[in-house]
């Protein structure tokens, strides 16, 4: 036991009560270095399993390690400079000891108590020992992990980590720098999903999932028995050998190449036995047959047809895999197969589910979207079988192959005989359009290098009934149609009381018809004649986002879609702040302003008063503020500043509505007055953020993920403009597994005019005034 009148040099040790470990300085191989570390004693190889300072080494012999005045535990060098220490903050004003217990676990406590205020199995280097829990405390946020020695004679941090990432369902994995290199098997809630436990008389395993902690450790039998991250980039399972005096390897990950994380690429399995380890999944041919051919498997595979939800399309079994990373999915832990396989078949996006795991005793429903990443094929403990969603042609062909034949046999003629229909088609479509609208070749020209189609008055009163009340979707002057072709079109008619004018007109058609992108609503054309003004859009079938989250219909939004929506606003915002031809800042971005397709994709629309930004420009300033109070941020609110964070500020309460179903500007907290973001504030700094969710979708919801877009929106609404984020770093956020995001700052809750903001972006403190024209849209 270390006391505050003791202390330990190089000269001197600490050892545990039973004998089992010491702590004292060390130099490792060639090293010229001293650490101070914990390594076994009654092994004659010294095996370090944990360094205190290894990213601090001291130069010679003199340092020294004791408890300071204030309760901590310091390294102090010949200089007595501190290079390393406990950094708790002594919650006693009792005198605090230090122990070395059996089971390898420095801690520091209360001379009164046996509550640990620090422990070195908080801190883990390299080595994972028994009674070590490898995982999160969601409590404080405390995450344990291991990370490499950068080579053997430096125990410093090396390039290699290895824990518990929370994205999806819990599991391993072990990263080289940022880079996913290997991932062991989900858990479950009663086993993994395939490689990861085996039984074995050496260790027991333990696993933890709940709403405190979520961890990995493991306990010994009659082996003495320790897991290590070494500085190749290898995890692996030592056993002491007794007879040998020496480690022996029980196992190691990776092992083979099907370990090497995505080493197939999408949609294709890893096969360790075949000569061709990469094989693409029923339904998909090589992205590049080239590559293929000589064993370059990167690319990966891709569809042979496209699905587009037709009647006769199906599942295919693949037996035996570990089921793809969890990287876009959804859970329900109550559905039966049959359900499982329905729901999958409703959405066209989904492409592959499972109803094999076992999750809390009862079987689940997986369904996979997008891309299906990381599959080993293996015949072993905790593998599964996977269903992956084919088309009926290709559904037809396996069963029937002849079938298939005959089945082709008819489809070509009648693909040429549609194939000349269709550029039939085309050709009426032309000149019935050249004939309807104003004239034939005619264009609206708003700007030299762009030129848009017109309709006429009487092209879109046709496709509107005569803008019939019973046509209109929404407010602004918004109705729905359809042209003679059978194209659906969604019309904003401008009404006379608009405050949208002929310049914000053109402003409008000017912008988006130089943005394309999947997130983005596109501009079929426009409308000019006499005093009308219309622009002629795609036709979004779901509508606005606000009638889905605000209205009745928000428990059709179940989480998954919900974070689908956002990641989509952000993949089209960050478009228009960095990837468009052109910078473009919004300035309008609400719910209403969000369109939804017929899969529920978002759209961002209304670029009336959008504005477009040179490359090197950060900041415009404006004496008319135009935009929709409670998404604007208080340095456009107050002086009518706008940039990239303005739009940044109107995303995070987008966000924070979405998750929530509740209006910004609705009153959240009644007993104290709060609205969204200062109800949303307050439950997070009570650590009840989860409480924010929307009821509805209670059910089927990602915990963690709930919680990353909670932090996230509270990051985008912070006061100022310099500690929000961008929306390149909130994208690379939403798509990363590491939940590694700082701390919010108070947002501001409503626009206080006590704080300025200065043109270069900074908080400032004049006494100017901007005086602004709040204008409502």
């Amino acid at each position: 036991m270390l006391s505050q009148n003791k202390f330990i040099n190089d000269s001197t040790t600490l050892e545990s009560s039973g004998k089992k470990f010491q702590l004292g300085f060390f130099t490792p191989g060639n090293s010229n270095h001293r650490y101070l570390g914990i390594w076994y004693s009654n092994i004659p190889t010294q095996t370090v399993v944990w360094v205190a300072n290894r990213n601090h080494p001291l130069n010679d012999s003199s340092g020294v390690l004791k408890i300071g005045d204030d309760g901590n535990l310091i390294l102090l060098d010949e200089t007595k400079r501190v290079v390393w220490n406990t950094s708790i903050q002594k919650v006693s004003s009792e005198t605090t000891v230090a122990k070395l217990l059996d089971s390898g676990n420095l801690v520091l406590c209360s001379g009164s108590t046996e509550s640990y205020l620090w422990q070195s199995f908080d801190h883990p280097s390299d080595t994972l020992l028994a009674g070590m829990k490898l995982g999160w405390d969601l409590r404080i946020g405390l995450n344990r992990y291991l990370t490499s020695w950068r080579n053997p004679d430096d125990p410093s941090t090396g390039e290699f980590s290895y824990g518990i990432e929370l994205f999806g369902l819990p599991q391993n994995v072990l990263r080289k720098n940022s880079v996913k290199a290997f991932r062991s098997s989900h858990w479950l809630g009663v086993q993994y999903s395939g490689a990861g436990v085996y039984p074995n008389h050496v260790f027991n395993s333990n696993f933890v999932l709940n709403s405190q902690e979520v961890y990995y450790e493991y306990g010994l039998y009659d082996q003495l028995t320790r897991s290590v991250l070494n500085y190749s980039g290898t995890l692996q399972r030592l056993v002491w050998k007794s007879s040998s005096q020496e480690w022996f390897v029980m196992y190691s990950f990776p092992t083979d190449p099907c370990d090497s994380y995505g080493q197939c690429g999408p949609n294709a399995v890893c096969t360790i036995n075949n000569l061709k380890i990469c094989s693409c999944l029923a339904g998909y041919v090589p992205k590049s047959s080239q590559d293929w051919e000589i064993h370059i498997w990167s690319g990966g595979c891709v569809r042979k047809n496209p699905l587009n939800c037709s009647e006769g399309e199906g599942f295919i079994e693949l037996k035996g895999v570990e089921i793809p990373d969890l990287l876009r999915f959804w859970m329900n832990p109550s559905m039966t197969p049959n359900q499982c396989e329905v729901q999958c078949l409703k959405n066209c996006s989904c492409t592959a589910y499972t109803h094999s795991v076992i999750t809390e005793g009862n079987r689940s429903c997986f369904l996979w979207y997008g891309d299906l990443i990381d599959m080993k094929r293996h015949m072993i403990y905790g593998s599964q079988n996977l269903y992956i969603r084919v088309s009926a042609s290709e559904l037809e062909g396996r069963s029937d192959s002849q079938k298939k034949v005959q089945l082709m046999a008819v489809m070509i003629p009648v693909s040429v005989a549609l194939l000349f229909l269709l550029l039939a088609s085309c050709i009426t479509w032309k000149r019935r359009t050249q004939k309807q609208g104003s004239k034939p070749g005619l264009s609206f020209k708003v700007d030299e290098n762009i030129e848009l189609p017109i309709f006429s008055v009487i092209t879109i009163a046709e496709a509107t009934n005569n803008f019939s009340f019973s046509n209109k979707i929404g407010e602004g002057g918004f109705g729905s149609g359809q042209l003679s072709t059978g194209q659906e079109i969604a019309v904003k008619r401008l009404s006379e009381n608009s405050h949208q004018g002929l310049h914000e007109f053109k402003n409008e058609v000017i912008l988006i018809s130089k943005l394309q992108h999947r997130n983005l609503v596109r501009l079929l054309g426009c409308c000019v004649q006499g005093e009308e003004r219309m622009l002629i859009y795609e036709y979004m079938s779901n509508g606005s986002l606000s009638s889905f989250i605000f209205d009745n219909r928000s428990n059709s939004l179940t989480w998954s879609r919900r974070f689908n929506i956002i990641v989509g606003i952000a993949r089209g915002l960050l478009y228009l702040h960095r990837d468009s031809r052109l910078r473009i800042i919004h300035r309008d971005l609400k719910a209403s302003n969000v369109l939804l397709d017929g899969e529920m994709n978002p759209k961002i629309s209304d670029f009336g008063i959008a504005r477009a930004f040179g490359r090197d420009q950060l900041l415009d300033k404006t004496r008319t503020v135009m935009g929709t109070y409670g998404y604007m941020s208080p340095e456009y609110v107050i002086h009518g500043l706008f940039s990239m964070k303005s739009d940044v500020y109107s995303f995070g309460v987008l966000v924070l509505e979405i998750v929530s179903g509740k209006r910004n500007g609705e009153l959240c907290d009644p007993e104290q007055s709060l609205r969204l973001l200062g109800h949303t504030w307050k439950l997070w700094n009570e650590g009840k953020a989860i409480e924010l969710l929307d009821v509805p979708m209670e059910d089927s919801f990602a915990f963690l993920e709930v919680l990353k877009c909670i932090q996230i929106g509270l990051l985008c609404v912070q006061k100022r403009p310099e500690d929000r984020p961008t929306m390149a770093s909130v994208l690379s956020a939403l798509d990363s597994e590491i939940i590694t995001l700082p701390q919010p700052k108070q947002p501001s809750f409503d626009a206080e005019r006590s704080t300025d903001v200065t043109l270069d972006g900074t908080l400032g403190a004049t006494n100017n005034m901007t005086i602004t024209v709040l204008v409502g849209r």
